[in-house]
């Protein structure tokens, strides 16, 4: 694979070059609204800077807005007002173990100092308000470092109405696949209610049937899901933030090229509009934040194992984040980052064919570490601890495909299971399962060799491993991959099961099971950037003006996933990063942040495995 394949369609200019195109000036030009974007804007704008977002979607928010929330953010203030008081060596070991030859200790370093400095300053200067998360844990337990909760803050869940309708207009959804009709569900007490309502619960069916209530009013009135939580509630609130601070939000304005001076400094951008293009000058910079490449065919055949046309994979990242701020950058001599673990971000997927031929695609983030289902190939044999992250699960299939041979596995549970858990798209009860059985989403059968066949699954094969499985289940072990041995898998299953929480044999028919292919919520490849966030050209070597966040930034992991939340943790770190460079800001009191401890106002909500 070559670092640098010209993927650029439309070269860099000058403001020469395009003086005949209707001007704007500004300080920074912020290209892309998801968390990296919108946190290098609302750092930017508090600090007196004159700050416009351009959008390429007629809406905002990105991958961001379809995301879980949830951001790792190792010695937040946060942590520190409950009590956990961690040192950065603590994380830094962590980080070496599980991170290996990509650990880059300078952008490392950077990202674990601004981190407490990042969630103080938008917990006290802003309306980005933060829940702890306080019983997320890191995913590999076993290794040194390793945390046990309060690494990870998420929003706090916003009402919509609190936001102008003007710019709740340009506010992208929830996800529909991870909403039930269109309302978010957050994790953490506000789903094991929902969970509970399905086993009787009176306590879960009142929260169900209250917040169930609140949603069809809102559509009644709003004809939108007002109650924001997880991504949308992080968009939302930074959203908010902008808006406070004057920053001038546009939608449905793609960056077309950058501009830049005689030395080579970027100056600039000339962008689309409805109304034709028009040339931004930026005093300051331009801030790249445009979501990575995860939609971009060309370069997903040339990065992405098992995908040989760039087709044979499905992101849950929107379809506008097709690699155009890492063309942009390109242009004007950036290093496109590749030598990383992984390009994409995994997360296994299902999809969900609706009437009239769209397909949708559902994340399969917490149904795999409840007890009573298992995920095998079509050999019928397992292939990785299904309670591990998503990542894990994803780069074990990769692992398990012949080359040349189709990635896919298949989850398998029992009747207990689908009555009281998701199984990828379909709910538990009260919701019918017949919907998802005819539409072919779901299969099912009497039996175990039933179903294999209706899957095109080795009959002897799966009942051989669900035979072997059932019987170190029931006594609460799993010698092939380890279920259930760390926080973070226990976690991720059932507390009421017993003696090991992710763990449940499958008995009892009629059994039922759903594909899982390989998807991603975007991309860890992308622009070399150093410890301030500025974009590096090929000989290393920072190109003035030009800065870059989110997932158009190559992830400081490395391409490796230790924790849920390392997408957004970094983007709005980085964000924020960028944002201070560009206004000069040299000590963190400059933007009144600072990591000691302060109490939360906000209720703790404990959630589990999110990106």
């Amino acid at each position: 694979m070559n670092a640098n394949t010209d993927y650029t369609t439309a070269p860099a200019s000058t403001p020469e070059q395009d003086r005949r195109i209707p001007a704007l000036d500004c300080d920074v030009l912020v290209v892309g609204s998801g968390a990296g974007g919108l946190s290098a804007a609302v750092t930017a704008a508090y600090h007196g800077l004159r700050v416009i977002v351009v959008e390429k979607a007629d809406v905002c928010g990105g991958a961001t807005s379809w995301s879980g929330g949830w951001a790792w953010t190792p010695g937040n203030p946060l942590a520190r007002a409950a009590g956990v008081n961690e040192d950065k060596e603590t994380f830094r070991t962590y980080l070496r173990h599980t991170l290996g030859e990509q650990y880059q200790a300078d952008k490392v370093d950077a990202f674990l100092e601004a981190v407490p400095h990042m969630v103080g300053f938008f917990q006290d200067k802003t309306s980005l308000q933060f829940v702890p998360g306080a019983r997320i844990n890191d995913i590999y337990g076993k290794v040194p470092g390793a945390g046990t909760g309060n690494r990870s803050v998420g929003p706090k869940p916003i009402n919509a109405r609190r936001i102008r309708p003007e710019l709740r207009s340009k506010m992208r959804h929830q996800l529909y696949e991870t909403s039930f009709l269109g309302m978010g569900i957050m994790a953490g007490p506000d789903l094991t209610n929902f969970l509970s309502a399905s086993q009787g619960n009176p306590k879960g069916i009142l929260h169900a049937g209250w917040r169930l209530g609140r949603h069809i009013l809102d559509l009644l009135t709003h004809r939108r899901n007002m109650q924001l939580v997880n991504g949308t509630a992080l968009t939302g609130r930074l959203m908010k933030s902008a808006d406070d601070l004057g920053v001038d939000i546009r939608v449905s304005t793609p960056a077309r090229r950058l501009l830049t001076d005689d030395t080579g400094k970027v100056t600039g951008a000339v962008v689309g509009s409805p109304d034709g293009e028009v040339q931004i000058n930026a005093a300051h910079g331009v801030v790249l934040a445009a979501g990575g490449f995860p939609n971009d065919i060309q370069r997903r055949k040339e990065l992405f194992p098992h995908t040989p046309t760039g087709r044979e994979h499905w992101t849950l990242a929107p379809e506008e984040t097709s690699g155009d701020g890492i063309s942009l950058a390109q242009a004007v001599g950036a290093r496109f980052k590749t030598d990383v673990k992984s390009a994409a971000a995994w997360c296994p997927v299902s999809l969900v064919p609706y009437r009239r031929g769209r397909t949708g695609t559902f994340p399969h983030i917490m149904d795999r570490a409840k007890p009573g289902s298992i995920g095998v190939l079509a050999n019928g044999k397992r292939f990785v601890n299904e309670a591990n992250g998503y990542y894990d699960y994803v780069a074990a299939l990769m692992e398990a495909t012949p080359e040349g041979g189709t990635a896919e596995s298949w989850q398998i549970a029992d009747s207990r299971f689908v009555r009281r858990f998701p199984l990828g798209m379909a709910k538990p009860l009260p919701v019918p399962l017949f919907p998802y059985l005819r539409s072919g989403y779901l299969k099912t059968g009497r039996t175990i060799e039933e179903l294999a066949a209706k899957c095109g699954i080795d009959p002897a094969g799966l009942k051989a491993t669900v035979e072997e499985f059932n019987r170190n289940a029931r006594d609460g072990v799993d010698p092939d991959f380890g279920r259930g041995e760390t926080a973070f898998n226990r976690y991720g299953g059932d507390a009421g099961t017993r003696p090991n929480s992710a763990l449940g044999p499958l008995e009892k028919g009629p059994f039922y099971a759903v594909r899982v292919v390989p998807g991603s919520f975007g991309t860890f490849a992308g622009l070399e950037a150093d410890g301030r966030s500025r974009v590096l050209n090929t000989g290393g070597q920072p190109i003035g003006g030009l800065y870059v966040a989110g997932n158009d930034q190559a992830n400081v992991m490395g391409g490796n996933y230790p924790a849920g939340g390392i997408n957004l943790g970094p983007a709005l770190t980085f964000g924020y990063i960028a944002g201070r460079d560009l206004a000069g800001a040299t000590t963190y009191e400059d933007d009144g942040s600072e990591p000691e401890a302060r109490p939360a106002a906000v209720p703790v909500f404990h959630a589990p495995l999110t990106a």
